[in-house]
């Protein structure tokens, strides 16, 4: 607690919020433990010597439990109505969501029988697109969005709970649309973005390049082309793709770059916190996504100490923001971006110098410039490694290389990317300019899509389950003292890694032991599994989707199951039922 109490707080807040999530509690055992931490916390300041030796475990229990009430509090729901036959509604957009192929998908706040609900709808791409101008009326039916029945498919129904959002629904009819009287502030600024990345749309960019621009500036990927999104998955700079830290970081930097001149030294302090003011204003225009947030609070956290002319503290400042986004959303816990991002941070602190110490001493700035960008990206990757492959099982070992490479680039192509942003911000397109852009871009692009291509350095559907995770953190902490040459760290770390080979076995084994019958129902297709040993059979129906089918069934199950092989057998007359070993799967 001496060193880091900001960040001890913050984990056991966590830990807290993650035994509420795991362990339901009610109301009264939610007072209880509070008061109970309470009473304990000030019964530790007592000068009694047993009692001050258990001050800094007094503090963690209290901020444990503050988690835990914390969760509570925002997990609380009222009673989610159910939705008969077709309805009337009148909605208005939030936000705009990732298209597919036949439709365009947003969050609305609609009203239905005189219920104020969240909703996913689903509009057709026929349709005109909708914005924030305007309540709009149709009819649908309302669907609850229900969990599956298996644990190996992707809970999309949690997912989206955790966003206040129970229902979707699909807009089939006339969609009428009214102006509104008066915009609020930020439906002001969400219609200006929108307005702006029409106009990049409808500018001389070609469609990849204009895809690119709105998504690496705008925060926009809702029509990007699922073969781009792809490569940058596949090659592992999905994070370059998404604003992130590196995007506001350089952006801060930039403004900070050219305010300095301007500034007098006794006023150093004004183009700082300018600059910070332009990073949260652009934050509040590109609909401050939750990386962005992240990002903007850890900047600003971390500028504050210069500004109280403290020593700058990343990890101070990283706590910092965690709390902040915490104590109003403890669902952002969950977030898939929100663990990647911070525990990106906390690879750079505690990887970046062992691993500088262990390349070449650099010769001048280039190469300073150089090794630097390599240690940084090879901390950040090694630590959220074993993150990447528990969500997304699988990785890219060429997604170091890419990273070294694309990441200096990266910086010019952002800067360029955000002026192109704001000449169209003002309607102004110079031929010669978007040609240069385009050039640019279309390099990027190619370089990624090399990357992306060379399938053997990239393997899928690797299993990784939590305790394997927590095994791998452990052997990332130790890896450290490894990289700083201490003699004591390296059997620790041959025993942990042992650990984790010999959890890993018996995993294997288990799920190799274990054969099951499965009937599974994704989008109205129906598919039987057969598991044994190893192996396992998809029966499926001869109108399946294929690549629906291998993305949403196949490949989890064999994820989970830990499958070698497997076939998929189809049943030419489709089926209501089928008869394994005597036993009648319907």
């Amino acid at each position: 607690m001496n060193k880091q109490p900001l960040l001890l707080m913050l984990l056991c807040y966590v830990l807290g919020i993650f035994f509420c999530d795991l362990i339901p509690t009610s109301i009264h055992q939610t007072v209880f433990l509070m008061s109970f931490a309470l009473v304990f916390t000030m019964l530790s300041f007592f000068k009694v010597k047993i009692l001050k030796e258990l001050k800094n475990y007094s503090l963690g229990f209290l901020f444990f439990s503050v988690g835990v009430f914390s969760h509570y509090w925002h997990s609380k729901k009222s009673e989610i109505p159910n939705f008969q036959g077709k309805q009337t509604v009148v909605f208005q957009i939030n936000k705009k969501l990732n298209s597919n192929k036949k439709y365009r998908k947003y969050e609305v706040l609609a009203k239905a029988e005189g219920n104020e609900i969240n909703a996913i709808l689903y509009v057709p791409k026929e349709e005109k697109q909708l914005d924030f101008k305007n309540y709009y009326q149709t009819k649908v039916y309302i669907n609850k969005v229900e969990s599956p029945k298996n644990d190996f498919q992707f809970d999309y129904a949690k997912y989206l709970a955790r966003k206040g959002i129970y229902y979707q629904s699909f807009a089939t009819d006339e969609i009428l649309e009214a102006p509104k009287k008066t915009l609020t502030i930020s439906e002001k600024i969400r219609q200006k973005r929108l307005e702006i990345l029409n106009t990049i749309d409808g500018s001389k960019l070609p469609k990849r390049e204009r895809e690119f621009l709105k998504g690496i500036i705008l925060a926009d990927r809702t029509e990007m082309d699922a073969e781009m999104v792809s490569d940058f998955s596949k090659s592992g700079l999905v994070h370059f793709l998404a604003i992130s830290g590196t995007h506001l970081a350089i952006i801060f930097w930039l403004i900070l770059y050219l305010l300095k001149p301007i500034f007098p030294a006794k006023f150093r302090k004004i183009p700082i916190v300018l600059s910070l003011l332009f990073i949260w204003s652009f934050t509040i225009f590109i609909d401050y996504g939750s990386s962005v947030v992240r990002s903007c609070l850890m900047i600003t956290a971390y500028y504050s100490f210069v500004l109280l002319q403290r020593k700058p503290d990343l990890l101070h400042a990283m706590a910092i923001a965690g709390f902040a986004i915490l104590i109003f959303d403890t669902h952002q816990v969950f977030d898939v971006g929100f663990q990647l991002s911070f525990i990106a941070v906390f690879g750079i602190f505690w990887l970046n110098e062992p691993i500088l110490k262990n390349l070449p001493r650099p010769k001048n700035k280039i190469q300073d410039f150089l090794f630097n960008v390599i240690s940084v990206s090879l901390a950040a990757q090694i630590a959220t490694l074993p993150l990447v492959i528990f969500y997304f099982h699988q990785y890219s070992f060429l997604s170091i290389v890419a990273n070294v490479i694309i990441v200096p680039f990266s910086e010019i192509i952002i800067i360029f990317s955000l002026l192109m942003t704001v000449l169209f911000a003002f309607k102004l397109e110079f031929s010669w300019l978007s040609f240069i852009y385009e050039k640019l871009v279309d390099f990027l692009l190619k370089s990624i899509h090399f990357f992306a291509d060379q399938d053997w350095f990239f393997i899928k559907n690797i299993p990784l389950n939590w305790v394997e995770l927590i095994i791998l953190f452990v052997v990332i902490f130790l890896l450290r003292g490894l990289f700083l040459h201490q003699s004591k760290t390296m059997l620790r770390f041959l025993g942990i890694a042992l650990l984790f080979f010999m959890v890993r076995i018996i995993v294997d084994f288990y799920q190799f032991k274990k054969t099951e019958t499965l009937v599974v129902e994704n989008f109205n297709q129906k598919t039987i599994i057969q598991k044994e040993g190893n192996r396992a059979i998809f029966w499926v129906d001869k109108k399946s989707n294929n690549e629906m089918l291998k993305r949403f069934i196949i490949e989890p199950y064999i994820t989970s199951r830990r499958i070698e092989r497997y076939e998929i057998k189809v049943d030419p007359k489709g089926f209501s039922e089928v008869k394994i070993r005597s036993e009648l799967i319907r």
